[in-house]
């Protein structure tokens, strides 16, 4: 399990504010991981992932106009 919180700029979301985990920017790879789960970043500010627990989080400053 991971304890990480990974920031992230307004331009590493999708065009819908989220990311998928596992992710490269959380150093994992993808082969040796959980399965892949989208987690909507924009909506809060921070999602938590449920399998491992990482938590990706904007960068203060970093707002995401969207859609």
């Amino acid at each position: 399990m991971s304890n990480a919180t990974i920031e992230l700029l307004a331009t590493d979301l999708n065009h819908q504010g989220g990311v998928y985990c596992p992710n490269t920017k959380a150093d994992m790879q993808l082969w040796n991981s959980h399965p892949k789960v989208y987690l909507d970043v924009a909506h809060s500010g921070q999602a938590k992932c449920p399998y491992c627990s990482t938590v990706y989080k904007l960068k203060d400053g970093e707002h995401f106009a969207g859609h």
